[in-house]
């Protein structure tokens, strides 16, 4: 070995030593705080159960550690407790019978980064709930359930019948076009209008929204969560992610200033960017005001990040699974021929007539399984639960996957089954343990939204079309793809049929 190997040897042996006596350090005397944890695998030093974790599916691992020390357990990442959280009854207690414990919400760090700890998503307390009671009220406000917001989708679904129309049935990838539709939605409630595909704000935002979720779901993005200060330091597409959401948080401030120039405090706002400057406003002499710059674009970025992804990607998934089964893509077909017809645009009023139809949008997202731990809470004081002892700011992993497959709680829960959802009568059933949109005080407060998108789009694109796959429908695999923060759809390709 010469000179400069042993020196790299030894300064790497120096670095990992400093870096296990400050895990010690800060850890020491720490350890009568976690002894009344729920049970779990005994983590190894330093690294705790990291290495056991199947990092391509963690639910997996973790619904079977359930199933072993029962439907409360910890793992430890590093030297943290993680708790988990399992099965719809002992979710229940935690997240609403004990909600005000359970709504903290745990530091991912490239959540964090994306938004500098501001807005809805990551915010936990006094912040979070008056973000969260604004951003509700401002959605209602806007129609989300009335007539104005569903008049935006509608537009937004015609315009998406016209693009997939345009490829005059050829084979074509759905993906940027529903994520286009989706994204556009919000679009029309952040800055009162919509945009035009190729406008290039548009694609600033649009290309900010697919770089983000490309570093999240990578292993780059898993390893930032863990070491985010060395990797901030390591050159990789997150750099490239970083500035372009640099960009469009520019983009976001330059048209709240622009509102601001000519906003009355009394007016009645057109947008949710001139909802957010009036509150601002408002609170201009309020010291400890939550309505400031940093939480308008923090908000902002959450509305577009969380809504765009999670409802393109079931409504990707929803199209490949009417490929998958074709029979009941014709029997979906067959309702809306019967409640809407050809000659109007599917409505709101329409899905109360629609059973089979809202059967199986809901079989989508329950078999699809989009978020199967949800986003990570955590304690916001010490916690008692279970008979065990929860320290504060402990993150918790709700196992949604658990109730969303659970035998007890499914007439069918392994298999794509719409009678999962509809009664002997074949009217639609709801179920409790329907929780895609999660539950408690921290459930997706664009819950309206997405369901009012999933209904018009899914039911204006099989009014006009018919999809076929690429290969025959017992040959293709349905299964999402599991990453980092969730599961999406598989790749494909397809054709978009007009019916005639």
């Amino acid at each position: 070995m010469d000179i400069l190997s042993l020196l790299q040897a030894n300064f790497l042996s120096l670095i990992l030593g400093v870096i296990v006596f400050v895990l010690f350090w800060k850890n020491r005397g720490t350890q009568s705080n976690f002894e009344r944890l729920p049970p779990g695998p005994p983590p190894a030093p330093i690294v705790g159960n990291l290495f056991q974790i199947d990092l391509k599916e963690p639910y997996l691992y973790y619904r079977e550690l359930c199933k072993k020390y029962g439907p409360v357990c910890t793992i430890w990442l590093a030297n943290k407790p993680v708790v988990i959280l399992s099965g719809y009854q002992t979710i229940k207690d935690a997240l609403v019978l004990q909600g005000e414990e359970f709504n903290g919400r745990a530091q991912y760090p490239l959540l964090v980064r994306s938004t500098n700890g501001h807005g809805v998503m990551v915010s936990s307390g006094h912040r979070w709930r008056e973000l969260r009671r604004f951003s509700i009220m401002t959605l209602k406000n806007f129609g989300m359930g009335r007539r104005s917001v569903e008049e935006r989708v509608q537009e937004e679904a015609r315009s998406l019948v016209k693009a997939f129309n345009e490829y005059e049935g050829a084979v074509f990838n759905p993906k940027e076009l529903l994520c286009n539709a989706v994204s556009n939605v919000i679009c029309s409630i952040v800055f009162g209008h919509r945009f035009e595909y190729k406008d290039p704000q548009f694609l600033l935002l649009y290309d900010t929204v697919n770089s983000y979720f490309d570093v999240l779901s990578s292993p780059l993005g898993s390893l930032y969560n863990i070491f985010p200060k060395i990797v901030e330091w390591i050159p990789g597409k997150h750099k490239d992610m970083f500035a372009l959401l640099q960009k469009s948080h520019d983009y976001v401030k330059n048209q709240a200033e622009i509102r601001l120039k000519h906003l009355d405090a009394n007016s009645t706002p057109r947008d949710y960017i001139e909802a957010f400057m009036i509150k601002t406003i408002q609170e201009k002499d309020m010291p400890n005001s939550e309505f400031h710059y940093d939480n308008l674009l923090g908000s902002v970025w959450n509305l577009f990040s969380a809504g765009t992804e999670t409802t393109s990607s079931t409504l990707r998934q929803m199209i490949l699974m009417m490929i998958k089964h074709p029979h009941i893509q014709a029997r979906v077909q067959k309702e809306i021929d019967e409640v809407v017809g050809q000659d109007r645009s599917p409505s709101m009023d329409d899905r109360s007539k629609m059973a089979y139809t809202d059967a199986v949008i809901h079989e989508v997202q329950r078999n699809m399984d989009l978020a199967p731990t949800s986003v990570p809470h955590k304690v916001t004081v010490d916690t008692e639960f279970k008979n065990y002892h929860i320290p504060k700011d402990t993150m918790v992993l709700p196992l949604l996957s658990s109730v969303l497959s659970d035998p007890k709680l499914w007439k069918n829960p392994g298999h794509f089954d719409p009678e999962n959802f509809l009664d002997e009568e074949g009217r639609f059933k709801k179920n409790d343990a329907f929780l895609a949109f999660g539950l408690g005080k921290r459930n997706c407060l664009g819950e309206g939204l997405a369901r009012m998108e999933l209904f018009l789009f899914t039911s204006s694109l099989l009014q006009r079309f018919t999809f076929v796959g690429t290969k025959p429908p017992e040959e293709i695999d349905t299964t999402p793809k599991c990453c980092s923060f969730g599961r999406l759809p598989c790749v494909y390709d397809c054709y978009a049929k007009l019916r005639v």
